[in-house]
């Protein structure tokens, strides 16, 4: 691991039993897209913890389901199919995006293929949620994206938070990778869109079967779960100094 960034780092549980599996990121970002979806994938396909990511930089909190403490950043992994996800109970703080980045890169991308990235972009009317376009780092990635019937995103742009980091440190580090940017309520957790990247996108790409009806069915119970997360997210977008929005900026 780089010696920059030892604060955080990646202790792994168990021995990876997969071979070449594709990492799904599914952290806190705008309408929680990718962490509603990830979530119902790790259940649906049965994962199992395969290890943390611990950092100093990460927000003092205990994390914890049905009674028990966990930590707050997970690496989940499964055989069939061949997949590992990226989980997160609480927003990755700006000052913590560059050490986990680079910790994916340096300890955790020796163990995966390729990494599928998920970030919302703000949707202008009920008519656009679900809608998602790819970018891809390699021109194999960018074929399969576009025989899934996904499409490119057109024109430049740029994109922002963790996802953005991760999917920069994945090309310069020379790891396939693709980021999905689907149209999200950008006000509240949106099930919607989650359910939308998954049958639309990841089905097809990662090839799994997902059963999504609960996505529609517990929508409210979800929002209500995912609440306290998207304000602590929030409160980090206003609490960090950027530049004015551009158009094509995604995060």
């Amino acid at each position: 691991m780089s010696q920059e960034n030892t604060s955080t780092r990646f202790e792994k549980t168990t021995e990876l039993q997969a071979e070449s599996p594709t990492l799904i990121e599914g952290l806190p970002g705008l309408g929680l897209v990718a962490s509603i979806a990830v979530d119902q994938i790790t259940a649906q396909l049965g994962l199992d913890q395969h290890g943390t990511i611990v950092s100093d930089d990460f927000p003092p909190v205990a994390a914890f389901e049905d009674g028990r403490v966990r930590n707050a950043v997970r690496v989940y992994a499964g055989i069939d199919p061949a997949v590992m996800t990226l989980q997160s109970d609480v927003p990755i703080p700006p000052g913590s995006v560059k050490s986990l980045s680079q910790c994916v890169l340096d300890d955790v991308a020796e163990e995966f293929e390729q990494a599928i990235f998920l970030a919302g972009a703000p949707a202008e009317s009920e008519d656009q949620i679900g809608e998602i376009v790819g970018v891809a780092t390699t021109d194999r990635l960018e074929a399969e994206l576009t025989d899934a019937g996904i499409t490119l995103a057109d024109g430049s742009g740029v994109i922002g938070g963790v996802t953005g980091a991760l999917l920069a440190d994945c090309y310069q580090g020379g790891v396939p990778a693709a980021v999905l940017i689907v149209r999200s309520n950008p006000y509240i957790p949106d099930p919607g869109a989650a359910r939308a990247v998954i049958e639309n996108a990841l089905e097809p790409l990662v090839e799994f079967d997902i059963d999504t009806q609960e996505l529609l069915e517990q929508a409210e119970e979800i929002q209500a779960q995912k609440q306290q997360v998207a304000k602590q997210l929030q409160q980090y977008q206003n609490q960090q100094e950027q530049p004015p929005r551009a158009a094509g900026m995604y995060q």
